[in-house]
């Protein structure tokens, strides 16, 4: 026998690879565990995401129109104007006075906490920034001493939605504001029809307006906004609790601190007339005013 032969007998005989040790199975405890941790943390970043960056907003009422809609929901720029307790869920008081800030640009679409109670969120237009004089003339709003330019547009005319009837019901008052300005549409469906109007700020930036019918806040003393306050006007001039108003509950707002200030309206990101039902998917889609999303400010 060979020395060869003697090593290949000699040679031990291949083992076998140890096999993986099998894991032991996870409980339903640490299951529930973790789908709790999971939660925990997805709210967290939600919570985080919600108070510092973008936040949801939905128009409750007719005080935007003809830019804005009830119904419509549209995302808020959180971070446009800085920070402070208003940005946080509850207004909770952990930030001290306000961080990073900017005044808002006349014209600008504002979300903020109006005084005097400060829980509800509204929405109006940035008119007068610290600083300016401003005061309504005949319907004409004048901003430090000269009037904006208004120029008539063609009647704005809408449906009357479901999601109208139930709010002009909640204030007690007519989808229409009133008979007059109601009528019937070649489809037979109920619809308003306003008079419009652009109106131009000095930076050139305009927008569309409604001056349905003379009130009295067609008329208002000249005010000089004061340090760390804005003027605020919804565009409906006439369906709009504005700066117009003193700041009383259900009543005004005043002349709005920059404190108060939630974010600067940025994109449409859904919209609905109401007539949804939950037992019916598919008045979901039907219900959606579809042209309306992606519409931005």
């Amino acid at each position: 026998m060979t020395e060869a032969s003697i090593t290949a007998d000699n040679a031990p005989a291949s083992q076998p690879a140890p096999s993986a040790p099998t894991p032991a199975p996870v409980s339903a405890k640490e299951e529930a565990v973790d789908t709790v941790r999971f939660l925990a943390l997805l709210a967290i970043a939600v919570l985080i995401f919600r108070s510092f960056f973008l936040s949801p907003f939905n128009i409750p009422s007719e005080s935007m129109q003809p830019r804005l809609l009830i119904g419509d929901y549209l995302l808020v720029n959180k971070m446009a104007y800085g920070y402070s307790k208003y940005s946080l869920p509850f207004s909770a008081p952990l930030i001290p006075g306000r961080v990073f800030a900017r005044t808002p640009e006349r014209g600008d679409v504002a979300v903020f906490k109006a005084p005097p109670v400060a829980d509800n969120d509204y929405i109006k237009r940035v008119i007068g920034i610290p600083g300016d004089s401003v005061q309504v003339k005949g319907g004409i709003v004048w901003l430090n001493g000269k009037p904006l330019k208004r120029e008539a547009m063609p009647d704005f005319v809408i449906p009357v939605t479901a999601n109208m009837v139930e709010a002009s019901r909640a204030m007690g008052t007519l989808p229409c504001y009133s008979m007059e300005f109601e009528e019937v549409a070649p489809d037979g469906q109920r619809q308003c029809r306003y008079k419009q109007y652009r109106e131009t700020l000095p930076s050139g930036k305009s927008y569309a307006i409604l001056d349905i019918a003379p009130i009295a806040e067609d008329n208002t003393p000249l005010v000089v906004v004061p340090e760390g306050h804005l003027f605020m006007m919804g565009d409906n001039r006439d369906r709009s609790a504005d700066s117009r108003f003193p700041a009383m509950e259900n009543q005004g707002i005043g002349l709005v601190p920059e404190e108060n200030l939630v974010g600067k309206a940025l994109v449409g990101m859904f919209s609905t007339d109401g007539s949804a039902s939950w037992i019916n998917p598919i008045s979901w889609f039907t219900a959606a005013r579809w042209s309306r999303i992606g519409d931005d400010f």
